[in-house]
């Protein structure tokens, strides 16, 4: 009898270590699960696209959703952790020549478009982050029906609101905006006005209003820029744009700061491609663009703080510019 009420014993505790390694692989691998979701852009030709990949730090795999937004290029994009979704805005389909101006959410199986009471006008090139110390997605800005924009808008999960901030950056597309949790500020950066101006101001938002910062060095004017906050160095890195020609350079903006980053290996200058923080991998991913000289890109780069690498896929999205790209946090 105590010889079985052992190998019982030792049973009961067998299951319950292994148990354990399972849970614990379970909950290691759950919060591993990050992914970085790309939707759309244009290809080579200008032919808007409406296919949905994702990007888990070493491969890509396209998705098969049932419903998808439209075809589209320079649509607004965003993860809200409020709603766990990527909410998608707008974009320009048939060669940028028609604006959208339709919502529409991803969680992570299917797009749903929404059907806001209010939405901003339909345009394409808008910058939208989320603001972390406000909980809305921030939208600014953006080119539609002949008018280049300097409109705030904030979305809640359920409708739009336009906002009135008592001053506004002026006019522009094609900015670079990302929020800082370091100075707890959303930072807006160039942009295009369509009038042959490339804008080179730094802005921030404190969920009010807008204040221009003064800035001793700053990247040069452009729009089309790349920027996101990056997790392994706590700064905003904001890579490339174009100023009539495109550019590869890298800056990092830490507390009001700018600081162009002595890169050994970069990334051929390029303009509208797609980054996105990817916090699941302590980097950075960029996707894609287009160049002045007339490239468009189909190349997967990495940001780990110091410098870029250039990841050899065996597959990957077909090259575009112009395309969404978020990382999607684990769901627990």
């Amino acid at each position: 009898m105590r010889r079985n009420r052992w190998v019982a014993v030792g049973i009961i505790a067998l299951v319950a270590l292994l148990c354990l390694g399972i849970w614990t692989r379970y909950q290691t691998h759950d919060s591993a699960r990050g992914e970085d979701v790309l939707f759309g852009g244009s290809d080579a030709s200008g032919n808007p696209l409406s296919d949905t990949w994702a990007w888990n730090g070493d491969t890509w795999k396209q998705l098969s959703p049932v419903t998808s937004p439209p075809a589209r290029e320079y649509a607004s994009a965003v993860y809200d952790p409020a709603t766990k979704n990527v909410v998608l805005f707008g974009g320009a389909n048939v060669n940028g020549e028609t604006r959208l101006g339709d919502t529409w959410v991803w969680n992570g199986i299917n797009w749903n478009q929404l059907s806001p009471t209010t939405s901003p006008p339909a345009r394409s090139g808008a910058s939208m982050t989320y603001d972390s110390a406000t909980g809305n997605v921030l939208l600014f800005g953006g080119f539609g029906n002949g008018t280049v924009f300097n409109d705030t808008w904030a979305w809640n999960g359920i409708n739009w609101s336009l906002l009135s901030p008592p001053l506004s950056p002026p006019p522009r597309k094609g900015a670079a905006m990302a929020y800082d949790p370091i100075s707890k500020a959303v930072v807006l950066f160039g942009g295009n006005d369509l009038r042959g101006s490339f804008y080179g101001d730094t802005w921030t938002w404190d969920g009010t209003t807008w204040t221009k910062v003064p800035a001793s060095t700053s990247p040069l004017p452009r729009d089309g820029a790349s920027m996101v906050f990056d997790e392994h160095s706590r700064k905003l890195v904001l890579f490339g744009g174009e100023d009539g020609v495109s550019l590869n350079d890298t800056w990092t903006w830490d507390r009001n700061t700018w600081s162009q980053s002595p890169v050994p290996t970069s990334p051929p200058a390029r303009y509208n491609a797609a980054v996105a923080g990817d916090m699941a991998h302590d980097d950075v991913v960029m996707f894609g663009g287009f160049s002045s000289g007339g490239t468009t890109y189909g190349d997967t780069w990495t940001w780990n703080g110091d410098t870029w690498s250039q990841r050899n896929l065996i597959s990957s999205p077909p090259m575009r510019a112009g395309a969404s790209l978020v990382f999607v946090p684990a769901t627990n």
